[in-house]
């Protein structure tokens, strides 16, 4: 199986961007945030790089069936917690 780069659904703090790049090279997200700070502190181009890879990685969209989003698995239940009734 080829490993892809996308972005993480379950290890973010703002986009998932530094969750997603750990989760591919299997590495801590923290040193990759790190990364990122150290970057910008040094001119500015962690955030530009930030925003750049925030802008050109997919979304995972594995875990959930393939919709997008965060969508969970509420069992037929609507809004008032009742099952579709009224």
């Amino acid at each position: 199986m080829k490993k892809k780069l996308y972005t993480s659904d379950t290890d973010k703090k703002i986009a998932g961007v530094c969750g997603g790049i750990a989760e591919y090279f299997n590495i801590d997200s923290t040193l990759v945030r790190l990364g990122f700070v150290l970057f910008s502190l040094a001119g500015g181009s962690g955030l530009l790089l930030y925003l750049i890879a925030w802008a050109i990685m997919p979304k995972n969209n594995e875990n959930n069936g393939g919709q997008g989003g965060n969508y969970g698995d509420f069992n037929g239940y609507n809004n008032y917690g009742n099952g579709g009734g009224q």
